[in-house]
């Protein structure tokens, strides 16, 4: 059994994670799927993209109990079918996360800290935030921002959002779990988000819900 985390929380919504240790045809067994999304996973070329497009789904209907399926809308933006809940999907390595909520709109990003995200930051990381110097919690704290950002992005649609110029992640200080808030600000919002996150080995998992 794959399925490490299943949680309801106070948020209402519900947060899983699914470790992919089964091979292609395991993963494959466990779903009934429609002739058009067989189709789907087999012309993946990429092995890995396979294994994440199967365990998603798993890992839905284990949260559910049930049979759902997902489509996805112009811009990828994952949608369950009949509108039974509102979703938001994550990969990273051997990961997977889903989080749910049939009331609120939702965000989540995952990802396993496996490069030197200092090169990078630049990209992200704008004039009014703050990255503590620590060396042992810098690079922590970096994808901390990173994830929260992706969130952000996810739970808006990923509507004409920049990840530097329109979100700011507020002062905090990082721990293997916690909440942080964020600004999301463009011409279609100036909303403030809160986030929970996480550290799971070397992952780290940020969400959020509104």
């Amino acid at each position: 059994m794959a399925l490490i985390l299943n949680e309801h929380l106070e948020s209402e919504c519900q947060l899983g994670i699914w470790e992919i240790q089964e091979d292609y045809d395991n993963l494959l067994h466990r779903l009934v799927l429609l002739p058009e999304e067989l189709e789907i996973v087999e012309n993946f070329r990429n092995y890995e993209r396979k294994l994440e497009w199967l365990s998603v789904r798993v890992l839905l209907n284990e949260m559910t109990e049930r049979e759902l399926g997902i489509t996805y809308d112009g811009n990828r933006k994952p949608y369950v079918k009949g509108n039974y809940y509102n979703i938001s999907i994550s990969h990273s390595k051997d990961l997977t996360a889903i989080l749910l909520s049939q009331k609120k709109r939702v965000g989540i990003d995952m990802e396993y800290m496996s490069h030197r995200i200092s090169r990078i930051a630049h990209r992200f990381i704008n004039s009014d935030e703050i990255i503590t110097e620590d060396p042992e919690l810098n690079t922590f704290h970096m994808y901390i921002h990173w994830c929260a950002k992706e969130a952000l992005y996810k739970i808006c649609d990923k509507q004409d959002i920049q990840l530097k110029e329109n979100i700011t992640i507020e002062p905090f200080f990082p721990k293997p779990q916690g909440s942080l808030t964020g600004w999301v600000r463009n011409r279609l919002r100036n909303d403030l988000f809160v986030l929970e996150y996480m550290k799971i080995d070397n992952y780290v998992v940020v969400w959020s819900s509104k």
